[in-house]
């Protein structure tokens, strides 16, 4: 029963944390109905205000990868990449169970 999961962090312009999360938002909101991806958590730290950071927890790496090519990420992406100024894949990881987790 393992899961495919990503820990990311997006680095973003000065003052512009806060438009990043939404578009995130946006993103967890549009993977709503898609059975595949079972967790997707947007996250700040009070201590970092320029970075976002990504939980993701996915049936499969592919069926992550299948997610990059809908045309509604592919617009949030075009959104969001001129805010960003870096990113980091902090883990890639393999989850094996827990709460929330079917």
């Amino acid at each position: 029963m393992s899961k495919f999961s990503l820990f990311g962090k997006f680095i973003v312009q000065e003052g512009k944390r806060d438009t990043m999360v939404s578009i995130l938002l946006e993103a967890a909101e549009s993977l709503e109905d898609l059975e595949e991806c079972e967790v997707y958590l947007v996250n700040i730290s009070e201590s970092e205000p320029n970075s976002v950071y990504v939980y993701e927890v996915w049936s499969s790496e592919e069926a992550h990868q299948a997610s990059l090519t809908l045309e509604t990420t592919q617009t949030l992406i075009s959104r969001a990449k001129p805010l960003i100024t870096g990113m980091e894949r902090v883990n890639t990881l393999t989850t094996e169970g827990g709460k929330g987790i079917s």
